[in-house]
């Protein structure tokens, strides 16, 4: 693979990073509560992380790693699919953090198979492991939240 094409690559997936950290950022503008805000800091700074991740990779090179499996809850596979029109309490805001990690988990994951360079594979099977964990955890904090009310 060529560098071009290699950093190509890696400039999609910064790309795609850069949305998260603007959709985290956007919906800060829009909730009522300061635990809300702080929620979705948190997660904005968890997508830049990603970002310096994959940057770190076009200055040192990839190497390949062992990526290991996240648990998955599919807490958000069984709920709404349309999470635009929700408003933004506290629990519909975890659902679409969930949505949005699920998303990035299968784009990653399908990016890795399609690729047949091992560094490349490397680098989005990592990426899509750092999604689900992200997921896992808004799940976590799903299941808890409902479940402090039963």
């Amino acid at each position: 693979m060529s560098v071009q094409d290699f950093n190509e690559i890696l400039d999609f997936a910064v790309q795609r990073e850069e949305e998260a950290v603007l959709f985290y950022r956007d919906l800060q503008e829009n909730v009522k509560f300061a635990d809300q805000k702080k929620m979705l800091k948190e997660l904005e700074a968890m997508e830049m992380g990603h970002i310096v991740v994959i940057e770190n990779i076009r200055k040192k090179g990839s190497y390949l790693e062992e990526v290991k499996a996240v648990p998955n809850l599919k807490i958000s596979e069984y709920l709404v699919s349309d999470v635009e029109d929700l408003d933004l309490s506290y629990q519909n805001i975890l659902i679409k953090a969930m949505k949005r990690e699920e998303a990035s988990t299968k784009l990653y994951s399908e990016m890795s198979i399609r690729f047949h360079d091992n560094e490349i594979k490397s680098l989005f099977r990592k990426l899509a492991a750092e999604e689900a964990s992200h997921k896992l955890h808004f799940e976590r904090l799903y299941d808890d939240w409902i479940s402090k009310d039963n």
